[in-house]
């Protein structure tokens, strides 16, 4: 199966400390890049995979379901310890849920939660299995965002519904771990996007295992924190969680 130009996972090899990204549902690891490439900057190894089903055709994606795309998750884990002593990871929406998952089951230093569902803002989810009964896909816009170039919004035009069906599943599976969490956590979130209801990350700090944590609101960005107009805020945020052994404005439990 071809790669879509621009979908191809990255590695960035610098020092002991490792950085895991993970990308959102119908997008790919190029959503990532610009904050890789931030983190390599302050000496971080850094790998983005393309997760299962992304970054080739939406038809392929349609094969595929949660567990596949946590597949290529612990694999990239597992990369990434062979060549660093500790690893932390970052996951933006779907992928945000991905490195929860992996915070509850894997040995994680710190784990960033961005726009990660909970609650997902569409009212016609009630009515999904009558949809998945009409349509196989539906159409999806894709944002530009200004001063970033089209190479880092490469993803998908529409969303599989059989997909979307087993995302909700993996919220589930999510769900029911928080507790096990205790690996000091970084939630943003943006308190006026429309494809995640920002309830979610109040939900997701309040219950989590972890007694270090932090929770930080952005007002004037959309659902992908790492390209909307405040990534430089998200970017030096990451930075200074990952760097810092405590900070004050840290929730101590």
């Amino acid at each position: 199966m071809t790669i879509m130009e621009g979908a191809e996972p990255f590695f960035l090899l610098g020092g002991e400390k490792g950085v895991l990204l993970l990308h959102g549902f119908t997008g790919s690891p190029a959503e990532m890049r610009l904050l890789g490439e931030k983190l390599h900057q302050e000496g971080y190894t850094v790998f983005a995979p393309r997760l299962t089903g992304h970054g080739t055709t939406v038809e392929e994606l349609a094969k595929t379901k949660w567990p596949q795309w946590y597949s290529g998750v612990e694999d990239g884990y597992h990369i990434v310890r062979s060549v660093c002593k500790e690893i932390s990871v970052v996951g933006l929406s779907m992928g945000g849920l991905l490195a929860l998952k992996l915070a509850a089951e894997y040995p994680v230093n710190k784990a960033v939660s961005l726009s990660t569902p909970i609650y997902i803002a569409d009212k016609r989810l009630d009515m999904l299995p009558l949809y998945r009964v009409l349509y196989q896909f539906v159409p999806k816009k894709r944002k530009s965002f200004a001063g970033v170039g089209s190479q880092y919004c490469v993803g998908y035009n529409a969303t599989p519904l059989s997909s979307l069906s087993s995302l909700l599943d993996l919220i589930e599976d999510v769900d029911v771990r928080l507790p096990a969490i205790n690996t000091p956590l970084l939630v943003v979130q943006a308190r006026f996007e429309h494809t995640v209801q920002p309830r979610s990350a109040t939900y997701i700090f309040e219950h989590v295992g972890s007694t270090e944590k932090k929770l930080v609101w952005l007002e004037k960005s959309g659902h992908i924190v790492t390209l909307d107009i405040e990534r430089e805020q998200v970017f030096e945020e990451i930075i200074d969680f990952l760097q810092s052994e405590k900070n004050e404005d840290i929730v101590h439990l």
